[in-house]
């Protein structure tokens, strides 16, 4: 069953077409390579995760995500795409990830500028990205690649937009599905281009492009991950809005005169337990890449296990497999996650999960909310996690505490929609950080 609302961008927990790989093995190999943690490091810079993404194998796109150039990549093309980072300063890198790619990815060239909006770059802004003083690189299947250091200052909160240049083809992308802003394309090379004419072409996704490091000096630990699903990845808010809950954080911080970068891990259809076709690696399996492998994390903020509960009563393609889970096993799996962090010295904030009655599409039973209630009851009460964020309190219905308060819910019947994301990031408390 499908429910179909409109042209809007990623309406259902798990929507999604699903096409099989052109090698499931050559897949599954990357996902076992990804799981070192980036070890790029500096003698005298505490780099920040000023912005970043989960990155996820090549998917088709359909009527509720919109299409992508995912499973086609590129070939003699420029994407241009941007992104709003969290935290100043006066130098930045990117990242580029090819975990989920087949063969050899040629960048090229890159530039980075700030951005005018649109497709558009600030004029005498430009600056070319290279790697290891090279002007391109190639990222083997399985790996990702960092630049040198690029002299270009940011403020906190500032949009920047990143040129990438293939010539040859890149076969499918690594990429990330529900970016909720657009990325643009032109034929041929337009890394210096500031003007927009020639990018013709856009999707809602990101693709190669996992993070943006921002120059921290020698401040310690300032990168807050927020790990999750597609609560935390956006679905339900105003795309090329930043209305995320990450958003809402980061926009916190500043505000304090914090200056802590803040890296949005979220991937809809995101499961904790179990890998997807649509929802990529699961939660257990790609906290090595996605929390462990960003500069200077001090804390990660979690809300997985939604897509476990619900998705036995979807029985979907895009989610299978999908058997049926208990709390206890969710708990267990969240203990790993723990286990793992403070094996690192960083904070683990545990969520409780969102109240899922009412949505639009079968992803609600009697059973699956005795799982989410006991869950939760173990997230208030053990004590495991280093601190909670009430997702399910900020959430709930007054009138029924299993279904969404209704202001702060998206037409789905399930998401947060911008005033739901801002309560939860209103939530957090700054100081458990």
């Amino acid at each position: 069953m499908r429910i179909t609302l409109g042209s809007a961008v990623g309406l259902a927990l798990v929507a999604g077409v699903v096409q099989t790989s052109p090698s499931r093995q050559a897949v599954a190999a990357a996902w076992a390579r990804a799981t070192e943690p980036n070890t790029t490091t500096s003698n005298t810079t505490t780099w920040v995760g000023g912005w970043g993404t989960a990155v996820q194998p090549p998917v088709a796109g359909d009527e509720d995500s919109g299409q992508n150039w995912s499973k086609e990549g590129f070939r003699d093309h420029t994407v241009r795409q941007v992104v709003r980072v969290g935290v100043g300063g006066t130098r930045l890198r990117i990242r580029l990830s090819n975990v989920f790619g087949t063969r050899p990815l040629r960048v090229d060239g890159a530039t980075v500028g700030r951005s005018a909006g649109g497709a558009l770059v600030w004029p005498d802004t430009l600056r070319k990205v290279t790697f290891g003083g090279s002007s391109g690189t190639v990222i083997p299947p399985g790996r990702e690649a960092v630049s040198d250091a690029v002299p270009l200052s940011t403020s906190p909160l500032e949009r920047l937009t990143v040129n990438l240049r293939f010539t040859g083809a890149t076969g499918p992308a690594t990429f990330h599905r529900f970016a909720l802003d657009s990325t643009y394309r032109a034929d041929g090379d337009h890394l210096s281009d500031i003007g927009a004419d020639a990018f013709t072409e856009s999707t809602g996704s990101w693709y190669f492009l996992s993070g943006i490091d921002v120059d921290g000096g020698r401040a310690g630990r300032r990168t807050v991950v927020v790990l999750g699903d597609s609560l935390v990845d956006g679905v339900g808010t105003t795309s090329g809005a930043d209305r995320r809950v990450p958003d809402g954080l980061a926009e916190r911080l500043a505000a304090a005169r914090r200056p802590y970068g803040v890296v949005n891990a979220g991937v809809g259809t995101g499961k904790l337990l179990r890998d997807s076709p649509c929802g990529g690696q699961s939660g257990v399996g790609r906290f090595r890449r996605d929390v462990l492998g960003r500069p200077g994390v001090r804390a990660v903020i979690v809300h997985l296990g939604a897509n476990d509960i619900g998705a036995p009563q979807m029985d979907d393609p895009c989610v299978r497999p999908n058997p049926k889970v208990s709390a206890k096993e969710l708990i267990d799996g969240h203990r790993r996650l723990i286990r793992e962090a403070h094996a690192h010295g960083i904070k683990a904030i545990g969520t409780t999960i969102l109240p899922m009655k009412g949505a639009l599409f079968p992803i609600w039973s009697q059973e699956a909310e005795k799982v989410r209630r006991q869950f939760n009851t173990w997230v208030r009460t053990s004590g495991e996690y280093d601190a909670v964020l009430d997702v399910d309190r900020v959430m709930a219905d007054p009138a029924d505490p299993s279904r969404p308060r209704p202001g702060y819910v998206f037409m789905d019947g399930l998401h947060p929609n911008d005033a739901g994301a801002l309560a939860i990031a209103a939530a957090v408390n700054l100081n458990d950080l």
